[in-house]
């Protein structure tokens, strides 16, 4: 089979979404596959100067972006002619608001190729500058009503997502509920994990861990504003914030400045550094505004960490408390410190839980997903 993929960024750029589509991509491959990649040439910093790559197998065709909003936006239109000089059985296009997507059903269209859309789940209102309001407004206006009549499949991350599609012309027919994945790598212990004697962290203190983007609607400043409040009290405990800057990694660098046991490490694709970071941590943190369903909280299930989030979007259809952790209102400051010393605390609740969500990751596994994926293209 010959599949396109057409998503907002890709390899070396770090995304949720390009992450998903390297997983599903690296798979296809593997079982045979001619697989291609259309992302923007922007990289969330600048502009990437080569075009046209092979990367694992996967053919890369970066287009070139003649526009950018906010930090995740970018309008490339050559990717429509780009699809169209080439014969695919599939193209499989992410995240519904941008104008890739439409340009790619209207391809596959022209050339009677079946299309199957991912959303990625980015119904939440906030946390977007004027122009950002704008355009989200026109798009689910205009033309997420428009993708949703001309894909022949819509793939929902999270049963959460149902009513939107519903609410914005998707019939109900079309959607299937496919969840994000995570790597069978996070389940092997690492032997001789070095990150917490890199970073002069003794086996005897505690390790909260953040890692994700450091984007305002992550919710690092509530983390922050939580870590400084247990330090008050607290001196055998670690904050780790790791993860691209979107934003935010001022404010934990100044964090940091002030305590020594608040600390940012860089952000890594190095899948043996990722597992080394979950399984140096005792309790994992997302006190997100908003999230679709995050790769990330699979990952420190299946490390055994326990998780203490936000119940956004699709977070509470995959976690339950205390079974996986606690949900912590965002922005509930007093809470969230609670809930953080109670599984650090709490030796017997800890291990039951990092229990639980070990077995509860082996239903995310990356081929379990990919093979009902597959299932989808061939139905």
């Amino acid at each position: 089979m010959k599949i396109a993929h057409v998503c907002p960024f890709y390899k070396p750029t770090i995304c949720g979404v390009g992450q998903v589509v390297y997983e599903l991509s690296q798979r296809q491959v593997k079982d045979g596959h001619e697989v291609h990649v259309f992302a923007s040439d922007w990289d969330k910093n600048e502009r990437i100067k080569k075009k046209e790559e092979t990367i694992e197998g996967v053919q890369v065709h970066r287009c070139y972006h003649i526009f950018r909003a906010v930090n995740f936006v970018s309008v490339w239109p050559s990717v429509f002619f780009k699809l169209l000089n080439k014969n695919f059985d599939v193209i499989h296009s992410h995240i519904p608001g941008h104008s890739h997507a439409i340009l790619a059903v209207f391809a596959s269209k022209i050339k009677r190729i079946r299309h199957i859309h991912t959303t990625h789940c980015p119904w939440t209102e906030g946390y977007r500058n004027k122009l950002g309001i704008l355009m989200d407004s026109i798009s689910k206006k205009t033309y997420i009503p428009l993708l949703f009549n001309l894909a022949d499949k819509i793939i929902a991350i999270t049963p959460w997502e149902i009513e939107f599609l519903l609410k914005y012309g998707a019939k109900r027919e079309k959607i299937t509920v496919i969840p994000n994945g995570m790597s069978d790598v996070l389940y092997k212990k690492i032997k001789n994990n070095d990150f917490r004697k890199r970073l002069k962290i003794s086996d005897k203190d505690k390790l909260v861990l953040f890692f994700g983007r450091l984007n305002p609607t992550k919710g690092v400043d509530k983390l922050v504003e939580a870590a400084k409040e247990i330090l008050k009290e607290r001196k055998d405990i670690y904050f780790i914030f790791r993860g691209p800057d979107e934003g935010m990694r001022y404010l934990v660098e100044k964090a940091s400045k002030e305590n020594k046991n608040i600390i940012s490490v860089k952000e890594t694709r190095d899948k043996e550094e990722v597992v080394k970071t979950y399984q140096s941590a005792d309790v994992y943190v997302l006190p997100s505004y908003r999230e679709g369903l995050p790769l990330t909280l699979f990952e420190a299930m299946a490390c055994g960490l326990p998780v203490v989030a936000s119940p956004v979007n699709g977070i509470p259809y995959e976690m339950k408390e205390p079974e996986n952790g606690f949900l912590v209102d965002y922005g509930d400051i007093k809470n969230l410190k609670k809930r953080i010393l109670q599984i650090l605390d709490d030796k017997k609740l800890a291990k039951k839980i990092s229990e639980n969500n070990k077995l509860k990751a082996r239903n995310y596994d990356w081929d379990i997903i990919y093979k009902k994926t597959m299932k989808l293209y061939n139905s």
